[in-house]
């Protein structure tokens, strides 16, 4: 099972606070602005390799404590901004979780060799034909 296939939901925790920018009186009344926090070292879910991978690729997201924090705005609801915050946590469990590809060394064939000089030959041969005659 994957990592960001378990559920975490029990340990994540919401703060929802007043929202910054423009909306009018929305802004000024409704607490829109939602900040989900997951404690990643004291975590049940996670085990202590993965909360070491998560500590050194998130690093500008978790503080001191451990605590990661993810903030969305980008809603007028409280509950659009929930949704929008929890996509945000499963895509960064995602990316730091998916192991990247080796990249294997391959060589330019012959054949590709060949059709790039080619290629130049042909724009010299238009580049002098564009030359006045002497």
């Amino acid at each position: 099972m994957n990592v960001w296939e378990r559920d975490f939901s029990g340990e994540l925790s919401y703060k929802a606070s007043r929202s910054s920018g423009a909306g009018g009186q929305n802004v000024n009344k409704v607490s829109t602005k939602v900040e989900l926090s997951f404690d990643v070292l004291n975590s049940s879910i996670l085990k202590d390799e993965e909360k070491d991978l998560m500590m050194e690729k998130a690093v500008a997201k978790i503080n001191t404590e451990g605590i990661l924090k993810l903030v969305s705005q980008a809603d007028r609801t409280q509950l659009g901004n929930k949704e929008i915050v929890k996509d945000k946590f499963l895509k960064l469990l995602v990316k730091i979780f998916t192991k990247k590809k080796k990249r294997i060394a391959t060589k330019v064939s012959k054949a590709a060799k060949e059709r790039r000089l080619d290629e130049k030959k042909i724009q010299s041969q238009k580049k002098t034909e564009r030359k006045k005659p002497l």
